[in-house]
């Protein structure tokens, strides 16, 4: 059963159950924590006016990316892996734009780059790996999204954990936060290259509430480390921003960059209702956090401005508690057996009014201590003030 047609049928079963639908005003939404030290932040936005031409988005990645960062930390003949969001084959924005991805295959050649890999594996629904057994293929769905053929014409590898099998990982242990039992499974390719770029996408996620960069890192890991993260969902949230800590990511991550000029403002993560603005942006940072915290103020105002029908529930089902506990518990019987999803923990939502009620980022500011000061670049002219003055307001911490 598709996920979209399992929460469909939850949400029908739970449209008289007790339903926390109604989102909190703004001016009750949680304290803002505390700041961190030292200089802000800088999250660099190019924009892109709507129905603008494929070019026209690779200049804007392009632009946002040296607007980023110089690429002093990438030498000639070093080999970078990019990490998309793909979670299934569905086309963008369900998954990172293969246009963008190939803009910086491109520019990281340019910069001297040796091997350039892109790689992920999807989503339980679509891809099963045991120790004896793998169903389905995240290379047949890359296929079927785009992405694959674009990575081709542009000379990068693809590489996908799945298929070299249960023991291409090795176990890697956040340094920051305890909530997992277990260290984190990962691929060994990682160990392999000298740079890791992160491509999310900015969406809805009908469990999580949002899928930006932080969550990204679940495309990383083994069966059994979603199992865990799935399983026990009482610290589902905090895991996520712990996950960000492992050794290789917080020594080979150099930036996170993402294309918004359309936006899957509800439902999510594979299907719902896709926001297009006047002006979309390119978000790009050396920071994971300071990227989250624009791209979840973006993903809001999107989600905002959908229309009422695309936010009630049946659409939009994060807004049901119910179903998201009972979605949670199906996903773990899809990792291993509905006995694992008897045991499962209650996946408590939570209202993500503002930036600062999510528990993710929450968590994210008290292990990297404190919520980083955002400071947002102007790109490209196309970035106008409106858009500069909104996510500003949406970030500051002075507010």
């Amino acid at each position: 059963m598709k996920r979209r047609k399992f929460l469909g049928m939850m949400a029908g079963a739970a449209a008289m159950a007790a339903c926390s639908g109604a989102h909190r005003d703004s001016s009750a939404s949680t304290p803002k924590p505390m700041s961190a030290a030292g200089p802000p932040d800088m999250v660099h936005l190019a924009g892109i006016r709507k129905g603008s031409s494929n070019q026209t988005l690779r200049r804007a990645v392009r632009t946002a990316a040296l607007s980023a960062t110089d690429f002093s930390w990438l030498s000639k003949g070093d080999s970078v892996f990019i990490k998309p969001a793909h979670n299934s084959g569905n086309p963008y924005p369900a998954t990172t734009h293969p246009e963008a991805v190939s803009a910086l295959v491109a520019l990281l050649k340019e910069k001297g780059a040796g091997r350039v890999i892109v790689g992920d594996m999807a989503g339980i629904q679509h891809v099963k790996l045991t120790p004896d057994k793998l169903t389905g293929s995240t290379r047949k769905l890359m296929t079927k999204s785009g992405l694959a053929d674009a990575m081709e014409k542009a000379g990068a590898e693809l590489y996908f954990w799945e298929e070299a099998g249960w023991d291409a990982f090795y176990e890697d242990r956040p340094v920051k936060g305890s909530n997992w039992k277990k260290g984190l499974m990962m691929p060994k390719i990682l160990k392999e290259v000298d740079h890791i770029v992160l491509m999310p996408r900015c969406g809805r996620h009908a469990l999580a509430g949002s899928t930006l960069g932080l969550k990204c890192a679940v495309g990383y890991w083994r069966t059994d480390t979603r199992l865990e993260y799935h399983r026990d969902a009482a610290t589902f949230q905090e895991k996520t921003a712990e996950a960000n800590t492992v050794p290789t990511l917080l020594e080979k991550q150099r930036m996170v960059i993402s294309a918004a000029d359309r936006v899957l403002a509800c439902f999510g993560p594979d299907k719902g209702y896709v926001a297009a603005p006047a002006t979309g942006v390119v978000m790009a940072s050396t920071s994971v956090v300071a990227h989250d915290m624009v791209s979840l103020a973006w993903l809001l105002e999107m989600h905002r401005a959908a229309p009422e029908g695309e936010r009630f529930f049946f659409n939009d089902p994060y807004t049901n508690q119910v179903v998201v506990n009972l979605a949670n518990r199906w996903v773990v019987s899809k990792l291993d057996g509905w006995g694992q999803a008897m045991d499962t923990e209650k996946l408590i939502r939570n209202d993500i009014n503002t930036i600062w009620d999510d528990r993710v980022l929450a968590h994210a500011f008290k292990i990297f201590s404190g919520a980083p000061k955002i400071e947002l670049v102007k790109a490209n002219p196309a970035v106008d003030d409106k858009i500069v003055g909104r996510l500003t307001a949406l970030t500051g911490l002075s507010l």
